[in-house]
């Protein structure tokens, strides 16, 4: 004998419509949920230097912030070194996928202890990255980013031998924020030692962070976008000019990038890697050169539509 179970109409056509306002509501809130997901999380570090009340109202940093909060899928928090816990604290960091750091004069007042357990690590872990602009290549956390990278490299360049003792090495810093002559040796540098055939020691002096030389003049630069298919790159022409900025020259004593998306070069024969890459652990260190706080950099398009670019693609 077959049972069939009877269906009251009125109740089916009542659940039916239920379940027709039930299943969108959900797919909104998943949909926002997503949204949510997909919300690159961008902290602008700035010193704050009151020098940049030249050509930023309301400080340099803010300005970066300020575009960035323009743009769709980035959500912003701006902070400074005078903050509680410098700007850094753990709550601000946790949040962050990408770090954007702006210093010039007061570097030293962030430990290599502080920028090693709070940066470098997450980065290290793949819970950050950092977007170092301009002078900040002296800042802490961009020297102990590319001293670390040293460190990796060394060993990677000097593997244990299968027999015998594990390579000895002496990581060397360098002696303070000192520029390097024009005809000093580059660093970072190795000198290796052997014994019974294989390397035994290994002398490395850490990357000096920094170039020969400089103009503070105000002359404009051209930028080339050498890797126009990187997504840092996205939507930029292939050349664009900053009309005021300051002059570094190579060479820039820093690890070999893993990229280089953009050279600049000047009237008077000086270039440098403005846009270099590397990978760091699981992260990612990028580095856009052209600035100077007393120059209206951050308020053109063209520097600016790299750093949205380069917090979209950091934070992805």
């Amino acid at each position: 004998m077959t049972f069939r179970r009877s269906i009251n109409r009125r109740q089916f056509v009542h659940e039916m419509a239920g379940l027709s306002l039930a299943v969108p509501a959900a797919m909104a809130r998943m949909a926002r949920a997503g949204e949510a997901a997909a919300l690159v999380h961008v902290l602008v570090w700035d010193e704050q230097q009151p020098a940049q009340k030249e050509a930023y109202p309301n400080f340099l940093g803010n300005a970066i912030a300020d575009y960035l909060k323009s743009c769709p899928g980035i959500e912003v928090r701006s902070v400074r070194l005078d903050d509680p816990d410098q700007g850094l604290s753990a709550d601000d960091l946790n949040w962050a996928q990408v770090l954007v750091w702006w210093g010039h004069v007061r570097h030293s007042e962030i430990t290599p202890e502080t920028a090693r357990s709070k940066i470098i690590e997450p980065i290290k872990a793949g819970k950050l990255s950092l977007l170092a602009l301009h002078s900040a290549h002296w800042s802490t956390p961009f020297v102990e980013a590319m001293n670390e990278r040293t460190r990796l490299d060394a060993r990677k360049r000097y593997p244990d031998p299968a027999n015998g003792p594990p390579v000895q090495f002496e990581f060397v810093s360098p002696a303070g924020r000192f520029a390097p002559s024009s005809d000093s040796l580059i660093t970072p540098a190795y000198y290796a030692l052997k014994q019974g055939g294989s390397v035994h020691r290994v002398r490395v002096d850490l990357p000096n962070c920094c170039f020969p030389d400089y103009r503070p003049d105000g002359a404009p630069s051209t930028i080339a976008v050498l890797q126009p298919e990187h997504p840092i790159a996205k939507g930029l022409p292939g050349m664009f000019r900053i009309q005021h900025t300051e002059m570094y020259n190579e060479p820039f004593h820093v690890p070999e990038p893993d990229l280089v998306i953009f050279k600049e070069s000047w009237e008077k024969g000086e270039s440098f890697r403005s846009g270099c890459l590397w990978n760091l652990g699981e992260g990612k260190v990028f580095y856009f050169r052209p600035g100077h706080e007393t120059f209206s950099i951050y308020l053109q398009k063209e520097p600016l539509q790299v750093i949205e670019n380069a917090a979209r693609w950091l934070g992805s």
